[in-house]
């Protein structure tokens, strides 16, 4: 079996250099299980994004017990870090952080597998120094090369550079990856993860030769056997194709998924002025778990990248693993061969 060898797999012990990112607000233990079981690094997303800071904590914690019954590998844990209209940390994001490195203290063995919090959406100032003291490899999002170069100062261990296609929550400003990866590479010394457009062992291969030591996708891991969302839901992004995707104002920011009726009442919404930000952050956060677990693709939100549109197969973690990063082993062998002296 061919493996692919950079300073991220170095970083994590992982096999190849692929992540599943963080997806959800719906459940991803199963899936994260197996992803790190087939050698590349699988996420536990949050459950929910605007649940009471309590209850998120257990659900979170639950979720971290699950995969540690189900796989022995190393695995980690998305969330995205919302901020109040004062700058402050959300209560329910600094309640997910804190589950996170409280069950790494409680317990050695999940100290040992649970060795990575990717962080998005704002920065865990208030609990980077708890971060740094845990030994626990911390990841950010970012969506230009501002974002990545005050990430880094800050001392984060990897920078995941999204582009403006990615699906799910993205960014203000649209930088798009084939330009955004090279800017990024360029002037961080960390780390760099490929974010948004990612499939298969072409665009793993395109990502290192952009200088990134892997990838992180979502959208392709959502077309899986593995994953616990509703069938509804993997189909659609099977079906799905160019022009079908649109954005819309998600929870923490502007958000990419499929268009659809449910797309279109949120903006009704909106428009209509009559929710308070509060109650129409839970309508969202609703929509997007209700299309995920019961498979209301008309009504609900379907979070999801452009690239769904390349996506033509429901695949098995086990093997598309694997098999994407020896694609990509030998499309670089093949270019190599190309080079003439």
């Amino acid at each position: 079996m061919k493996t692919l060898k950079t300073r991220f797999t170095d970083l994590t012990g992982v096999l190849f250099p692929i992540v599943q990112e963080g997806m959800g607000p719906f459940r991803t233990a199963r899936l994260a299980a197996a992803v790190s079981s087939a050698g590349g690094l699988g996420t536990v997303s949050i459950p929910g994004m605007t649940s009471a800071p309590d209850v998120g904590a257990r659900d979170m914690r639950a979720q971290i017990d699950e995969v540690m019954t189900l796989t022995s590998a190393v695995f980690a844990v998305n969330v995205p870090v919302g901020t109040t209209e004062s700058g402050e940390m959300m209560p329910v994001s600094a309640a997910y952080v804190k589950a996170v490195l409280d069950a790494r203290d409680s317990d050695p063995a999940i100290a040992r597998q649970l060795r990575v919090l990717t962080t998005s959406a704002g920065f865990p100032g208030m609990f980077r120094d708890r971060i740094k003291e845990s030994g626990i490899v911390h990841m950010h999002k970012v969506g230009s090369t501002r974002q990545a170069l005050k990430a880094e100062a800050a001392g984060v261990d990897v920078v995941i550079a999204s582009g403006y296609e990615m699906g799910g929550h993205t960014h203000a400003s649209p930088v798009h990856t084939f330009v955004l990866i090279p800017n990024v590479t360029a002037k961080v010394r960390v780390p760099v993860l490929l974010s948004g457009g990612a499939r298969d062992g072409r665009t793993l291969a395109a990502a290192l030769a952009m200088g990134a030591e892997g990838v992180a996708m979502g959208t392709r891991f959502i077309a899986t056997h593995e994953n616990e969302w509703h069938p509804t839901y993997r189909q659609k992004i099977v079906d799905a194709r160019e022009g079908d995707d649109t954005l819309f104002p998600s929870v923490y920011g502007p958000g990419r998924g499929l268009k659809n009726q449910g797309v279109e009442k949120l903006r009704e919404l909106i428009d209509s002025g009559e929710m308070s930000a509060q109650a129409l952050n839970e309508w969202k956060d609703k929509a997007l778990i209700r299309a995920q677990s019961e498979g209301d693709i008309e009504d609900g939100l379907i979070a999801a990248g452009q690239v769904a549109s390349a996506i033509d197969s429901i695949v098995h973690v086990a093997e598309f693993v694997p098999r994407m990063a020896e694609e990509a082993c030998e499309i670089l062998q093949a270019l190599g061969q190309r080079v003439r002296g």
